[in-house]
């Protein structure tokens, strides 16, 4: 008799396996047979290439795709016109999906192996047309899941924009719109397949703002002063600040506005700063010299200064409880294969960047499993991981060694190299957010160490402050 329970058991078991796994299957297939259908939406927004805030028409598209899947939409959520929330189903677990799609501003390219404008404003060259349209099939495709299984929960798509310095996600998760989420998942368009461990710089960024008095500047130059001046003053304050400060931070800066003709001593001069370090606190530190540096600058100059923040982000916080289960399904999926008219283009991408041989491997593989990362960048999915559990990964959209912000990332992204890639995020993320709504026990155990990492008595303060979105930051 007990032997006849035992085998009972096993039996459901392995029955109740086989339809988790066949299940699995269908939201692949499904993933595969719609790969056309994603790949002219994310070929849509890489054309269209608007930038932070300024996101209309891409935003819409996305909205529309997932309202014609039966998606409840939520739109100009956080006073942001271009950010939204589409939402089915119901009740716990709650699974976030994340989605970006603004552009970079002079990264005009053509999707040729060349570097050719395309005479346009902006361009995809971090790929994010990718980015959100790999989430919303993502999804899309867990939504049917749910659906088809009769699995309780509720699966969530948020539409982020101006990740490039405007950071959108903070404004979000500011307003309390996370709070009630379970798991968030993400993933980066980039030159490999990788699901390790993530990392990312805290950022403080701000426009420094300097009004002096206009005159003619080789007939009356005493009657002038010069905002300009200001301007370089603090840049050369700034840059001799550079050797006091840890050698892991980041300044970087860009003069917006520096006068209108050499002849008139200009009232009015602008330069946009970024402050970076692996740790918010001495990224607030350094922001807090640079703010003494301009005021130091104007002061001597005889103009004023004023400042306004544009962007600040915490740091990301690997949940390593989540990312070996997304490791363990990007391995599943696995990479992607060029035909000879991508290897053909692959290669002449390759030789411009100065390689002499094209690792395929970084393509057509997965990279190997790291509980650890240094950080180069910085991006406001940090907040979100610093108020949910939080998980993403990278996808082989560009030719292997190809830099994020590029034209070479822009070519590839607008062919069907990036939207192979594209592909494999999509699946990947599919299967991790099934996993999790299968296996709450996991959710509860990436709580803890969500509450571990960033200590039981931390409260999130956004570094950008209490200002209302910057949407006006690329204009």
């Amino acid at each position: 008799m007990k032997k006849l329970l035992l085998f009972g058991i096993a039996s459901i078991l392995f029955i109740s396996s086989s339809f988790s796994q066949e299940d699995r299957d269908i939201a692949l297939e499904s993933l595969n047979n719609k790969a056309q259908e994603y790949g002219d939406i994310a070929h849509e927004i890489w054309e269209l290439a608007e930038m932070g805030y300024l996101e209309h028409e891409s935003s819409a598209l996305l909205q529309k795709t997932l309202s014609d899947e039966g998606f409840s939409i939520n739109k100009g959520v956080a006073g942001i016109p271009t950010a939204f929330i589409a939402e089915y189903g119901s009740g716990s677990p709650v699974i976030a999906i994340l989605g970006e799609y603004d552009a970079l501003p002079g990264l005009s390219q053509q999707a040729i192996p060349e570097k050719k404008s395309a005479d346009k404003a902006a361009g995809h060259a971090c790929g994010h047309h990718l980015f959100g349209t790999a989430s919303t099939a993502a999804t899309i495709a867990v939504k049917d899941w749910l659906k088809k299984s009769k699995t309780q929960g509720t699966i969530r798509f948020y539409g982020c924009p101006a990740e490039e310095g405007g950071s959108g996600k903070v404004y979000m998760v500011r307003e309390g719109l996370f709070n009630d989420v379970d798991a968030a998942l993400h993933w980066h368009p980039g030159s490999q397949n990788a699901a390790s461990a993530g990392a990312a710089l805290a950022n403080k960024s701000a426009k420094f703002r300097f009004h002096g008095v206009s005159a003619h500047a080789a007939g009356a130059p005493e009657r002038g002063r010069s905002a300009l001046d200001g301007v370089e003053a603090m840049n050369n304050m700034i840059n001799m600040m550079r050797e006091h400060i840890p050698q892991e931070a980041r300044i970087h800066y860009v003069i917006t506005d520096g006068g209108k003709a050499p002849n008139v001593v200009p009232n009015y001069a602008e330069v946009y700063y970024y402050a970076r370090h692996n740790k918010r606190d001495v990224v607030i530190d350094i922001f807090d010299r640079m703010v003494k540096a301009a005021e130091g600058a104007a002061l001597g100059t005889g103009t004023t200064m004023d400042y306004e923040m544009i962007g600040g982000t915490h740091e990301l916080l690997p949940n390593l409880t989540l990312q070996k289960i997304m490791h363990d399904n990007l391995s599943k999926v696995g990479g992607i294969t060029y035909t000879g008219e991508e290897k053909a283009f692959a290669d002449k991408i390759s030789v411009s960047l100065g390689y002499e041989e094209l690792d395929m491997s970084r393509a057509t593989g997965v990279q190997p499993y790291k509980e650890e990362a240094r950080a180069y960048g910085s991006t406001d999915v940090g907040d979100v991981s610093y108020t949910v559990p939080t998980v993403g990964m990278s996808a082989a959209t560009w030719v292997p060694g190809t830099p994020a912000h590029s034209w070479q990332a822009v070519a590839a992204g607008g062919t069907s190299i990036g939207t192979k890639g594209m592909m494999v995020a999509a699946k990947t993320i599919t299967l991790t957010a099934i996993d999790l709504f299968e296996k709450p026990s996991t959710i509860v155990k990436a709580k803890a160490e969500l509450e571990e990492r960033r200590g039981k008595d931390f409260k999130y303060i956004p570094l950008l402050g209490n200002r209302p979105p910057a949407l006006d930051y690329r204009k």
